[in-house]
């Protein structure tokens, strides 16, 4: 949506500024349509198209993704081998909801970048809680480790905890 914007508004623009009867300011507007929509396929057509055709899907035995418009390519990584999971937003990230997930496997590539991943927060709580339940890890008749996570989460995103408080409650939860 940037790339639209900005090269639709930067075109729009030069070719306001280029107005006229003469042929040689026709031919520059058609020259000023023709580099905007050689820039905007790059930069923002591509990129929607990709989006489109990625699937990340998250089920109680594995984590599946599938890209490709015309080739395909699919990873999927078992629950039981995920050793870490990681989120990253950024200031416009987090204003759209959206970030990049970090999955650490025993896998043969160990890292797996899956970017664009909505909510990614929730995403990470949820493969915790879905690979614990797979390995039977919880508190007996308590909360599982994830819900906990999950509290204090939402607790330092209403501002009751600050981010210093949730990282030393979140390290303390996950070294018993």
């Amino acid at each position: 949506m940037f790339w639209t914007v900005l090269i639709g508004a930067v075109a729009g623009f030069v070719y306001v500024k280029t107005g006229g009867k003469t042929d040689v300011r026709h031919v520059l507007q058609w020259i000023i349509i023709g580099v905007a929509f050689v820039l905007w396929v790059p930069l923002a057509a591509a990129p929607a198209v990709r989006w489109r055709f990625t699937m990340f899907v998250l089920t109680n035995e594995r984590v599946v993704t599938r890209t490709g418009v015309i080739a395909k390519h699919s990873k999927e990584i078992p629950l039981e081998t995920i050793n870490d999971v990681t989120f990253r937003q950024g200031i416009l990230e987090r204003i759209i909801g959206a970030g990049d997930l970090v999955i650490e496997s025993a896998g043969e590539h160990g890292q797996d970048m899956l970017t664009n991943i909505r909510n990614p927060e929730h995403v990470q709580l949820e493969i915790y809680r879905n690979a614990e339940a797979r390995k039977g890890i919880g508190r007996a008749g308590g909360p599982s480790l994830a819900d906990e996570l999950a509290k204090l989460a939402e607790l330092r995103d209403r501002g009751v905890l600050t981010d210093d408080e949730f990282q030393a409650r979140k390290r303390k939860l996950l070294e018993t």
